[in-house]
């Protein structure tokens, strides 16, 4: 049996100015399986993410600092980060709010309050639909 390096688990930012969400995230998802790094602004969002390069980003929208559209925008807008699946988070559950997402940038869409494993589900996806598009 050969002893291969074990990949390591994916990172996902957690980007969210409420704290008792930001936790609640981060525990479910290390649960499942992913190491979690978390960023309370739409500005501490982008200096972790051109830091770590996480696989995933969950942005929430409604942010301080700089919002979620902005910050999506500039990660999309940026060389380092353009590649990086970025799933929204928010509470706007309204019809123009998804559309307005993705032309943001973001990837996914989810209205919070979400079930965690739905969440996870969306991260899943997100990560598997970005290993199809580096095989290629």
């Amino acid at each position: 049996m050969t002893n291969t390096p074990e990949k390591p688990k994916p990172l996902v930012l957690v980007v969210d100015d409420y704290q008792d969400a930001r936790e609640m995230y981060a525990e479910y998802l290390e649960f499942s399986g992913f190491r979690v790094a978390e960023a309370k602004n739409g500005q501490e969002a982008l200096d972790k993410a051109f830091e770590l390069v996480p696989d995933v980003i969950l942005m929430d929208l409604s942010l301080p600092v700089m919002d979620g559209w902005e910050a999506t925008r500039r990660l999309k807008g940026d060389s380092r980060t353009k590649g990086i699946p970025v799933v929204a988070l928010t509470g706007h559950a309204l019809k123009g709010h998804s559309e307005d997402a993705n032309e943001a940038g973001c990837d996914a869409y989810v209205t919070k309050p979400c079930l965690p494993d739905a969440l996870v589900d969306q991260v899943k996806k997100m990560i598997a639909r970005r290993e199809a598009a580096s095989a290629r």
